[in-house]
């Protein structure tokens, strides 16, 4: 039977009473509907790889780096699968990014690529939402990335001891059409690598996601737009857009 962790903390929410006493790691014990999926982990902080494929870089106008790079999400912008993207009126371009998430099992500084793997605790699908025009305009990267809403993750993490990373593929579809499908193997820079280079210069704690790059394909979205994003073996990281309330 195959067991999948929803979070850190156990992370569904029961809707009914009856649900409580349902062993919550066993994923055949309870149907979704009678719970609402939290994000299935809790970071203290969320590192994204940019320019992880050679084709998205190109289709930007950038450069293929020579090596990681690196920006951070604040904890604040996490949501869950079902959850709604807040289109920020500070912004005239919101674009979805299909990601593979990886989740940091325990403490790792200065860890070596060959060992880095030992560190992972599963994998996740993320949307790394993202406010284009603010991102251009600032020169770096931080408002046009962090909006509250902007990293959704879900619907659940997989243990990396149920996939093998090398098939997995990253697929968008916004309103039902298909915007990406790659494939974690074509990353420049692959996660071992990844893990390595973040660690050699901050200390990346249990619970930490990274985002390790988003594939060709990346567009806006528009108010009442429905993105999706899946990766076979761990699901579909599904959520709507909506106006800001303000």
């Amino acid at each position: 039977m195959r067991r999948i962790r929803y979070s850190l903390n156990l992370g569904i929410h029961p809707t009914t009473p009856d649900t409580a006493e349902v062993s919550y790691g066993d994923a055949s014990a309870i149907g979704l509907a009678k719970v609402r999926l939290l994000p299935p982990c809790a970071p203290s902080k969320i590192v994204c790889v940019g320019r992880n494929y050679a084709e998205h870089a190109k289709e930007l106008g950038n450069e293929v780096p020579a090596e990681p790079l690196i920006f951070l999400k604040p904890p604040s912008s996490l949501i869950a699968s079902g959850d709604s993207i807040v289109y920020p009126s500070l912004s005239q371009r919101v674009d979805y990014e299909g990601e593979l998430g990886v989740v940091i099992g325990r403490r790792a500084r200065h860890v070596r690529a060959d060992e880095a793997m030992d560190y992972v605790l599963g994998y996740t699908c993320v949307n790394d939402v993202t406010a284009r025009d603010l991102q251009k305009k600032d020169g770096q990267w931080t408002r046009g990335k962090g909006f509250d809403t902007f990293c959704a993750v879900g619907p659940c993490l997989v243990t990396k001891d149920e996939i093998c990373l090398e098939d997995l593929r990253v697929r968008t579809t916004l309103d039902g059409e298909v915007r990406q499908d790659g494939l974690v193997r074509d990353l420049i820079f692959p996660v071992n690598a990844i893990i390595s280079y973040v660690s050699a210069f901050m200390t990346l704690e249990a619970g930490d996601l990274i985002a390790t790059g988003t594939p060709p394909g990346v567009g806006p979205m528009r108010l009442g737009s429905t993105v999706r994003i899946e990766i076979e073996g761990i699901g579909v990281l599904e959520n709507s857009v909506v106006a800001n309330p303000q």
